[in-house]
């Protein structure tokens, strides 16, 4: 009988490509989406509204793993609706899940809840880590310190959960420098995050905080020359501040997704053994091109067609 994997939260671009993974590493995979999907082989969909217990808690027991994903996406103008949105749609689906879990006679082994490495505060001087990283201030921060306090309230000593501080997960968006181009751009390949959950999964010591960003993080600047380069485009010119007001206001976002500096290490998962397949951004944005170039030419649906992973923020 096959283990059973639940992502809660899981029809955005990192739950696709994570289902896919780990449907090939021979899980049943379960997901808990807010709408109803047709299932797949192997992928079989269970609605939920992420916030209160309902017939889907069922799926739960007897689960070997649990991934939280769920949260409104923060590309979107901060007013008081959608921060309204943004906060609850993190807070309350992992305050239900630990109901849910609280309520399993057999519960899921591992507890993995995404969480946002924009908590730590804007850093152009020195890098953030797991033991060192300084949190900062303003909505974004408030709603990581909620949306962590919240999955920490609902320990269980039958379950090890471990917490995720996701950087942006990336995929394909060509420009130029935004601003100075300065701040610090902490980032990750999707595939490499899935082989850290997998490693999370696998390793019975790992539990708490850890850091998901690539090993070498690098200036905006450098970020958007080596996306130009794999993209085989000329380097845009030099974004400045007017603009980026304009254009935020126009697409309906806000500036911080862009400008603020998270200069993020993983500390811990170097130090406890993992190893990055992509630790460079040039390496990154290669394969991620190439896959994007292969999923033209089969169909649409593939996970690398999209521009970006959805930032937790």
């Amino acid at each position: 009988m096959k283990a059973t994997l639940i992502l809660a939260g899981g029809s955005g671009f990192m739950g696709i490509y994570l289902a896919r993974y780990f449907r090939e590493k021979g899980y049943d995979i379960v997901i808990l989406s807010r709408e109803k999907h047709r299932d797949a082989p192997g992928i079989r969909y269970v609605v939920w509204d992420g916030e209160t217990p309902g017939a889907w808690v069922q799926v739960l027991n007897r689960a070997e793993v649990l991934i939280n994903l769920a949260g409104k996406s923060v590309n979107c103008r901060y007013n008081d609706e959608n921060k309204r949105l943004i906060t609850e749609s993190r807070v309350k689906s992992t305050a239900v899940l630990g109901e849910a879990i609280r309520r399993c006679e057999f519960p899921p082994k591992v507890w993995i809840n995404a969480a946002t490495a924009t908590i730590y505060r804007h850093a152009e001087d020195r890098p953030m880590t797991e033991d060192d990283g300084e949190k900062g201030e303003g909505f974004s921060v408030e709603v990581a310190k909620a949306w962590e306090k919240t999955f920490g309230s609902y320990a269980a000593p039958e379950v090890r959960q471990v917490l995720l501080r996701i950087a942006i997960v990336l995929g394909n968006d060509p420009g130029g420098p935004l601003a100075s181009g300065h701040q610090m751009f902490s980032w990750l390949h999707i595939h490499d995050l899935a082989q850290i959950i997998d490693w999370t999964i696998h390793n019975p010591e790992a539990t708490g905080i850890y850091n998901c960003s690539a090993s070498e993080p690098v200036s905006n600047a450098r970020f958007m020359q080596a996306l130009c380069t794999s993209m085989q485009v000329p380097l845009g010119i030099r974004v400045r501040m007017w603009m980026l007001k304009i254009g935020a206001l126009l697409l309906q976002t806000e500036l911080e997704l862009v400008l603020k500096s998270r200069w993020v290490l993983p500390e811990r998962l170097l130090r406890e053994g993992f190893v990055f397949e992509f630790p460079e951004i040039e390496k990154a944005l290669a394969d991620l091109q190439q896959g994007l170039l292969l999923s033209k030419k089969s169909e649409k649906g593939s996970a690398y067609s999209k521009s970006v992973g959805s930032p937790t923020f």
